[in-house]
C-alpha cells in the first residue's frame, strides 16, 4: 500500500545525492512542481534529472537547475524559447546533457519498468546519437541498441488517486507518469484528491498501487498557472 503523507516535504524526504530522479510532465502538463519545490527546499545535489524537457521559465524543474542541484540531465527537447536557465547552464558547462528521442525516451523508461534488459530501435540511426551505440541490421533495416533508464525515485504528479495508491491522470496530463512509476525504486506521487477504495471507476486507473510508494494531496494549485503568473 502507498503512504499518504501531510505535504510535500515528506514526500521528498530521504532523496539522496547523486540520485537519478525521474520527473513526470510535458512542458508544464503534469510536471509535480510542488515535488519539486520540496526537493529544492531539501537542497539535495549532484542529480541526474530525467524528463521530458528542461524546464520552462524559472519554476519547478527550471529552479531545481537554477539551484546548482543537478549534475546531468537526460530529456528529448533541452531547449525552448523559455528554456533559457538550462541554455546558461549548459555553456557555462555547468550541467551535462543527454539528448534522447521522445519515443525512446518513453521506451527506455518502460523496458525498465518491464524488466527487459536492451532493446533495439531504429530511431537515431545514422545521427550523432548513434555514435558508440551497438548497430544491427534486421530484415534489411539498421537499428543501434537502448538500453534501460531506471530511478532511484520519480516524481509524477496525477488528477486523483485513492488510498491504495491506485491513479488517474486528467488528459493530456497523464504523459510519462504510467511509465515513470514503473522505472523507478520508489514513486512519489502529488494528487489534487485521494479518495476510499472504491471511489475510482477501476477502468479508468491507468497506474496500479503497486507502483506507488507515497502519496500527497496538493490541491489548488496549476503548474500551467503557476508558470504563466511567473511570465
Amino acid at each position: 500500500m502507498a503512504t499518504v503523507v501531510p505535504d510535500a516535504d515528506q514526500a521528498v524526504s530521504g532523496i539522496q545525492d547523486g540520485s537519478t530522479v525521474l520527473i513526470g510532465g510535458f512542458g508544464p502538463a503534469g510536471q509535480p512542481v510542488e515535488l519539486i519545490d520540496a526537493l529544492i527546499r531539501s537542497d539535495v545535489r549532484d542529480l541526474t534529472v530525467v524528463s521530458n524537457n528542461a524546464g520552462n521559465g524559472r519554476v519547478g524543474l527550471a529552479a531545481l537547475l537554477a539551484n546548482g542541484q543537478v549534475r546531468k540531465i537526460i530529456c528529448s527537447f533541452p531547449r525552448q524559447a523559455d528554456s533559457y536557465v538550462f541554455d546558461e547552464l549548459y555553456r557555462a558547462g555547468k550541467v551535462a546533457l543527454e539528448l534522447v528521442p521522445q519515443g525512446n525516451l518513453a521506451e527506455r523508461m518502460r523496458a525498465a519498468g518491464a524488466g527487459i534488459g536492451a532493446f533495439y530501435s531504429p530511431t537515431g540511426v545514422g545521427t550523432p546519437l548513434a555514435e558508440g551505440k551497438e548497430r544491427r541490421t534486421i530484415d534489411g533495416r539498421d537499428y543501434v541498441l537502448e538500453y534501460p533508464i531506471k530511478g532511484d525515485v520519480a516524481l509524477i504528479k496525477a488528477f486523483r488517486a485513492d488510498t491504495l495508491g491506485n491513479l488517474v491522470y486528467r488528459k493530456t496530463a497523464r504523459n510519462f507518469g504510467p511509465v515513470m512509476a514503473t522505472a523507478a525504486e520508489t514513486t512519489v506521487v502529488q494528487v489534487s484528491e485521494i479518495v476510499e477504495p472504491g471511489g475510482l471507476d477501476p477502468e479508468a486507473v491507468i497506474t496500479p498501487g503497486i507502483f506507488v510508494d507515497r502519496m500527497v494531496k496538493i490541491a489548488g494549485v496549476s503548474p500551467l498557472a503557476a508558470i504563466g503568473a511567473a511570465g
